[in-house]
């Protein structure tokens, strides 16, 4: 009978001399032999001081305070490391001994097997002639897709290190490289000093080279990545990042110097910051900047394709009823054909914005006090590149904005609201010949709004919304303020800005005049959780006050027709349309996002059309289609596509390409791209990329689908 006895057994002896704490012991027979001599036999298993060990029998000498045990033995401790041995000699504590065929798992990844294994101290485990790998094994086929055979290997399990001598790696079991001493990271540790996984990178211009980052933790809080390449084409570059974490927050610094052919003779490169912190109070403090040495080094070298540079501190805090932002911005232009002296490079803002609910009105109130400058370096007063502005203006503002709005359900479900909104600005305008000195506007708005969504059940389940939408707006007509707009030059016609008081995004121009917006929507959502929708939108004035271009489909006394339509979640495709049509019905500008999420395949694309606006500075049409998809070709092997297509001029402006292959050991990564355009700065120019990680060593990437066994 199958552990008759089932015993819970306290030992009366101790363990060590060390070590005064009881161990539970459960086997189907116990025996004592003399005084000092307890054997267990059938199913045993002990526990003792966070570890588990289960065996076929072990004999307990108290005089040698010795445990002599025969397997299978599996012992186990609580950080997830696993020790399967046939036979063992060990302490009682379970901390050092001797154990011969034996096998040590670490985080149930990587296996390192020797036929003989000796524990010391209850930190290091040491293997004689060792074969490591994290791969499946098969009978039928008993070499691992890689391995690491060495002469000796020791387990840290304090420091959580490996250290192999004489260590030979292997693929299919063909040596394809040496190394007299290697240390790597044990499966539990993501932070240790030594090499991460290298990249080999092949570009028109800078050749084909390695990227062999060197990772230091300087500490529990910072670390230092180094970084060099060396490309065949003569481009050597050292890549640096530096990370610290404070109590408060954390700050990463990074940065590369190069030297190629691409710029002979020059010291190319860029550094970028980037931190964020937790102030007092409830306040959040963000910073980032990013300098670079010429506008096509970023692009040469992989980096980013941002061709405006960006460095800002801004500090904030979001409450309930409350908003504090105050931030200060320099740009910085790498973009061909754009003057840094005449773009608005120093920028500064302050935000205060606080909701309350009036008693005596009823209803949602708003207060913000806003300010904002922003300075040229240029001293020109006069505009000498024809676009209108000129080339030294600087202009602050501060601006005085209280809103209210009330909302009420009346009638047969009809929701109505209320709205109105006033604000005063003062502005302050130098270095421009046409118009400097102090301006000042007032402008207020009252609105008006009536939505009666009529519902219904249809006899599938589905339930069907249907919901027409009336605004009134009633703002003041008046004349040109002699404000000139920076930044209300680039206006939305979507659904978010159909039924807004002022579709203008910014401030310097304010949306005047009386005006009626109608809208329309149905949605249908279906009992299995997809959903349909479209909507059907139109602006109404009473006057054009020249605030919108036509090409935007705002201008005019009758906006053109704005058409949505939406499908989500219906076998995996979600789909979003927006088009604005002239009274004609031709289309005037237009967006299409696709998205189509399966089991084995995921593919998402969009398409811009735009007509050519002079004051959204586009002297021609755009129309540009983007496409992205990956497909599992296997459980290991999945296939990437990426391409922005110029529909008008025929011709892609990049493409990429690459095959990823993943199992439970190994990672492999191959890329191609290719970018067609070139400008005086920027060489079109094809990137080829590899990079091979071998996993169940320290790292962020989960393992994949193990391989299954065959024959």
């Amino acid at each position: 009978m199958r552990r008759i006895l089932a015993l819970l057994f306290v030992l009366v002896w101790p363990l060590s001399a060390v070590a005064q704490e009881q161990a539970a012991l459960v086997a189907d027979k116990l025996a004592i032999t003399g005084n000092d001599v307890l054997v267990a036999e059938g199913n045993v298993e002990v526990l003792f001081q966070g570890r588990r060990l289960t065996a076929k029998r072990i004999v307990y000498d108290r005089a040698a305070d010795r445990l002599v045990i025969d397997g299978p033995i599996v012992l186990a401790d609580e950080t997830g490391t696993f020790i399967l041995a046939d036979q063992a000699d060990m302490s009682a504590d379970l901390a050092d001994g001797i154990l011969t065929s034996a096998r040590l798992v670490l985080n149930r990844q990587l296996q390192m097997a020797s036929s003989e294994m000796l524990r010391v101290g209850g930190r290091y485990t040491r293997l004689g002639r060792t074969v490591a790998s994290s791969c499946k094994v098969c009978a039928g086929n008993p070499t691992p897709l890689w391995e690491i055979r060495a002469r000796r290997v020791v387990h840290d399990a304090v420091e959580k290190q490996i250290y192999f001598d004489n260590a030979q790696l292997r693929f299919g079991g063909v040596p394809v490289f040496w190394i007299p001493r290697l240390r790597m990271p044990d499966p539990s540790l993501s932070r240790a000093t030594g090499f991460l996984i290298p990249e080999i990178r092949s570009t028109s211009g800078l050749g084909t080279g390695l990227k062999l980052p060197y990772f230091i933790r300087i500490g529990p809080s910072r670390d230092l990545t180094v970084t060099p390449f060396v490309g065949s084409k003569r481009a050597r570059t050292l890549d640096l990042r530096y990370r610290q974490a404070f109590a408060t927050g954390q700050i990463e610094v990074g940065g590369a110097l190069s030297r190629d052919t691409i710029l002979p003779g020059e010291t190319r490169g860029y550094a970028d910051i980037k931190g964020n912190f937790r102030l007092p109070k409830g306040f959040a403090l963000n910073l980032s900047g990013r300098m670079v040495s010429d506008p096509a080094y970023l692009l040469d070298y992989g980096i980013s394709e941002i061709d405006r540079l960006e460095g800002r501190i801004e500090a904030t805090r979001v409450r309930a009823d409350e908003f504090v932002s105050a931030r200060l911005i320099h740009y910085h232009s790498i973009r061909e054909g754009e003057s840094n002296s005449q773009l608005p490079s120093l920028v500064g803002d302050l935000t205060w914005e606080r909701r309350f609910r009036p008693g005596v009105i009823g209803g949602t109130g708003t207060l913000a006090f806003e300010t904002h400058s922003h300075r040229r370096s240029s001293t020109i007063s006069t505009d000498s590149d024809g676009d209108g502005i000129a080339d030294g203006r600087d202009a602050a503002r501060a601006s005085l904005r209280a809103g209210w709005r009330r909302d009420a359900v009346f009638g047969p479900g009809i929701l109505g609201a209320v709205m109105a909104e006033a604000q005063a600005d003062i502005y302050d305008i130098a270095q421009d010949a046409a118009v400097q000195g102090t301006k000042t506007r007032a402008t207020g708005v009252l609105a008006a709004e009536l939505r009666w969504p009529l519902t219904r059940t249809t006899p599938g389940g589905a339930r069907q919304v249907i919901e027409p939408v009336v605004q009134l707006i009633w703002a003041p007509k008046d004349s040109d303020d002699g404000i000139p707009n920076e930044d209300s030059v680039l206006p939305e016609f979507d659904e978010a800005s159909l039924f807004a008081l002022d579709r203008l995004p910014g401030n310097d121009a304010v949306e005047r005049g009386s005006r009626l917006n109608l809208g329309l929507g149905f949605t249908h959502i279906a009992p299995t959780g997809w959903s349909l929708g479209f909507s059907l939108g139109r602006v109404f004035r009473a006057e054009d006050d020249g605030s919108f271009s036509q090409a935007s489909g705002l201008g005019g006394r009758t906006s053109d027709w704005l058409a949505t339509f939406r499908l989500q979640g219906l076998y995996g495709i979600s789909m979003t349309n927006r088009f604005v049509l002239d009274n004609d019905f031709s289309l005037t500008r237009g967006e299409v996002r696709l998205a189509v999420e399966r089991e084995r395949f995921v593919v998402s694309s969009s398409l811009i059309w735009l007509e050519a606006d002079v004051t959204e500075a586009r002297a021609d049409r755009l129309a540009e289609l983007e496409f992205d998809g990956s497909y599992d070709l296997t459980q290991t092997w999945t296939g990437r596509f990426t391409t922005r297509y110029d529909v008008l001029d025929d011709r892609a402006a990049s493409a990429g390409l690459s095959m990823a292959y993943r199992n439970e050991c190994l990672k492999v990564d191959l890329s191609l791209s290719r970018r067609f355009t070139s400008s005086t700065s920027v060489q079109a120019t094809t990137d080829i990329g590899l990079s091979v990680e071998l996993l169940g060593f320290g790292g962020k990437t989960r393992a994949g689908p193990a391989r299954a066994c065959r024959g």
